[in-house]
């Protein structure tokens, strides 16, 4: 039984032990069946993790343990050493943040990569506890259910910008979907950075529990001047949406009977963002939901385009980009709504 295959632990005195320890996440994550490409990013992470360990406390140890969770399979690696510690260990994720004039993208490295992060370094006591999970991207073996939903986008830069500092996630999967619209903090080249640096992860990392990516997001955006960002996910087989929001994404729901209320925080995620609240709902396909960024103007409800409501998600995101966008910042509109 896969279960039974058994954890790994690999003592660190050395650079050179990187080696015995990317042989021997190589040979477990194929046991527990990771794909190539996933293989070869895990090997990556337990590299940085070994150069770090190295680095800061000369000497430790990397854990390598099969993780089953009903019919999710994946890893857990861990670095423990006995060092100085980390004064400040969500600093230390940032890339290019550096105390041993190192180019400073490891741990970084290390939150893109994995699933789940944290670092674990008191403050005034030795010894740093790194705990990072990575689970198997679920692999359809049925036929895709039909997603009840259509989406659609329409964004524009900034008149006179060579970039666009707004981006979008629009991902289908089996029995769930996830949009997202983000805007880098001002505009320009620094807000495109931004802004593709967020839409990555959550590229990268979409099945996680929003909490998660929101986390995750503010990590690696903090070498970049941050973003705001709303993030919807729906599972239409229960006939649920989860949505977080933290900055002034704005967001609009026509169709339903009752008022949706959505709890939108005040922050730039990747520099002062607080902790989102993660709202559920329940949600019928006949509902219309709009996100769209500070670049559209907010004075605008159901009769101003009711007229065209009967047609695409992105027959009706292109015409409130056209009659609603500002003209001094990027702007985009995404809707979702249910299909004819």
């Amino acid at each position: 039984m896969v279960e039974k295959i058994n954890k790994r632990e690999i003592r660190i005195f050395h650079s050179s032990d990187a080696m015995s320890a990317q042989k021997a996440i190589r040979a477990l994550a194929k046991e527990i069946g990771f794909t190539k490409k996933e293989i070869d990013e895990l090997v990556i992470v337990t590299r940085e993790l070994v150069s770090n360990l190295v680095k800061h406390a000369k000497r430790g140890k990397i854990i390598f343990t099969p993780l089953f969770n009903g019919r999710k399979k994946g890893i857990k690696i861990e670095s423990i050493d006995e060092g100085k510690g980390i004064p400040d260990a969500e600093k230390a994720i940032t890339d290019g943040y550096s105390t041993s004039n190192s180019l400073g993208f490891g741990l970084g490295a290390v939150n893109r990569i994995m699933d789940e992060l944290e670092i674990i370094s008191p403050y005034g006591r030795k010894g740093t506890y790194i705990i990072s999970k990575k689970w198997i991207s679920r692999r359809l073996t049925h036929p895709v259910a039909i997603c009840p939903f259509e989406f659609g986008a329409a964004t524009r830069m900034r008149p006179g910008s060579r970039v666009n500092g707004d981006s979008f996630v629009i991902i289908r999967d089996n029995r769930i979907a996830l949009v997202a619209v983000i805007d880098g903090l001002g505009h320009g080249r620094f807000a495109y950075r931004a802004a593709q640096t967020a839409r990555s992860y959550i590229e990268k990392h979409y099945t996680q529990p929003l909490e998660n990516i929101f986390r995750g997001v503010d990590r690696v955006c903090r070498s970049t001047r941050g973003v705001v960002m709303a993030i919807a996910r729906f599972e239409w087989f229960n006939k649920k949406m989860f949505f977080g929001s933290i900055g002034n994404i704005g967001v609009r729901v026509f169709g339903s009977s009752e008022p949706v209320n959505f709890v939108i925080r005040r922050g730039v995620i990747g520099l002062n963002a607080p902790d989102p609240v993660i709202t559920e709902h329940d949600w019928d396909p006949s509902y219309i939901m709009v996100l769209f960024s500070d670049g559209i103007k907010t004075h605008w409800g159901w009769k101003d385009f009711s007229a065209v409501a009967h047609g695409s998600a992105t027959e009706i995101a292109r015409y409130l980009l056209y009659k609603f966008s500002r003209g001094d910042d990027d702007a985009t509109v995404l809707v979702i709504k249910g299909k004819k």
